[in-house]
């Protein structure tokens, strides 16, 4: 993509109203604007990286056995009424009434929904396990949103369920789901840590908060200090095998991390320097929360001793959206954002320190060519401005490559090859850094 046709309204100056380096770095990079609170519209640039996001968590749910569809974001009242959660969801639920007066609601979660789906179309166990999952907008009047995208209130969610017939099944799924997360996390740069949490208005009885450890994340979070080299890749795990994945999760699990509202201080396993206490940013919610809703929804199939049995449900949440904040939260500098490669919105900057030379136009646009030929994402800086305010617009959106072309560098047969994370910048031959780029 040519930047003189790339929409990318970067800012110089931080607006006011930014507390937090996600949401400062998003603005002034041109990524979102907010539309009103809490609601922001995603720009050409941080749609880049919400997709690469949204495709990695899709591949990994995937894996695994999940099958993806898309529920709507309009709910009726009656299924919410059933599961007694109408009344009981509180004020960040938007609810409507429409032309016939009925009452209706912007989805904040899909438990009910989902258990609709299943109970019209499932009958028996045989037909279990069923793993479904959408990726999909969502709504929470949140009383105060702040912090960007980190908190706002119409945000990108996958959520995934689960029905099995009992509680060994439900939990297989659930260290399936567990390890998915893992490597999700991994996949995207970051250690996201499971922690022990409150199961809040979904319910349940066993429940972990992926966290990424952050001053400014929203909660108070308490883990052993392992968990900052601990491996969550997951390397030679089978899925299906049931005492296997069951003693990797256990395994994974057996170092202490809780969040503020599960971690008893007074009778904490750890304390002193072995126990971090920090914020953090929640990235991931997994629940197992059994027959919570399948018992009053009536999602029951025959079982195999011929009696109506309530499905073992579950309950796993991504916050795609938030991840993008939180991404920026834990990789960047005084410069601006600093990309992992999975979710960079372009692989490489290309920047012609002269635009309008006849030489550097003419290399500029061969290696524009090679490198879109062999499928590099390049954003190429073919403006005609000053070189800082290409250098400093480069750094603010945080690449993870710029290559800069140059008169005096092509008098020597060289270009400017700079890692963004590194800072590193070497002089290197067009075709050196092609290779390196690509390595």
């Amino acid at each position: 993509m040519r930047l003189s046709q790339f929409f990318l309204p970067t800012l110089k100056e931080t607006p006011s109203e930014a507390q937090i380096a996600s949401h400062r770095l998003m603005l002034r990079a041109g990524m979102v604007r907010q539309l009103t609170a809490g609601i922001y519209s995603w720009l050409p640039l941080g749609h880049r990286v919400l997709k690469k996001i949204e495709q990695i968590v899709r591949e990994e749910q995937d894996k695994i056995g999940f099958n993806e569809l898309l529920m709507p974001t309009i709910q009726p009242a009656e299924l919410w009424q059933e599961s007694g959660r109408y009344d009981d969801y509180g004020l960040e639920m938007l609810r409507i009434t429409d032309r016939h007066d009925r009452k209706m609601l912007f989805g904040p979660t899909n438990e009910e929904a989902i258990t609709d789906i299943f109970r019209n179309d499932v009958r028996s166990y045989k037909q279990l396990p069923q793993m479904l999952y959408h990726i999909q907008w969502k709504f929470r009047d949140e009383i105060r949103p702040r912090f960007g995208v980190m908190r706002g209130r119409e945000f990108l969610m996958k959520d995934a369920y689960s029905f099995d017939i009992d509680y060994e099944s439900a939990r297989h799924t659930y260290n399936k789901i567990f390890l998915a997360y893992c490597r999700t996390f991994t996949r995207l740069g970051v250690k996201a840590i499971p922690m022990v949490a409150d199961t809040g208005p979904i319910g349940g009885d066993l429940s972990h908060e992926f966290i990424i450890l952050a001053d400014t994340g929203e909660s108070e979070v308490f883990c052993d200090k392992k968990w900052l080299d601990k491996d969550l890749t997951g390397q030679g795990v089978d899925l299906n095998d049931r005492p296997g994945l069951e003693n990797w999760v256990q395994t994974t699990l057996s170092d202490y991390a809780a969040t503020e509202e599960k971690h008893d201080k007074a009778n904490s396993p750890i304390s002193g320097d072995d126990l971090i206490e920090t914020r953090g940013i929640e990235v991931g919610h997994i629940f197992h929360f059994g027959t919570k809703y399948s018992e009053p929804m009536g999602a029951t199939v025959l079982g195999p001793d011929g009696k109506d049995t309530p499905v073992q449900m579950g309950s796993y949440g991504i916050g795609v959206s938030r991840l993008v904040g939180a991404l920026i939260e834990a990789s960047h500098d005084e410069n601006g954002i600093i990309w992992p490669e999975s979710v960079a919105p372009y692989k490489v900057g290309l920047i012609n320190l002269r635009t309008g030379d006849d030489a550097c136009d003419a290399a500029c646009e061969d290696a524009y060519a090679k490198m879109t030929n062999a499928g590099i994402e390049v954003l190429y800086d073919d403006r005609d401005i000053r070189a800082g305010g290409k250098f400093a617009d480069m750094d603010l959106i945080g690449l993870p490559w710029q290559i800069v072309i140059g008169p005096k560098g092509l008098k020597n047969g060289v270009v400017e090859l700079k890692n963004r994370r590194s800072g590193e910048k070497t002089e290197v031959t067009f075709e050196a850094a092609l290779n390196q780029i690509s390595a």
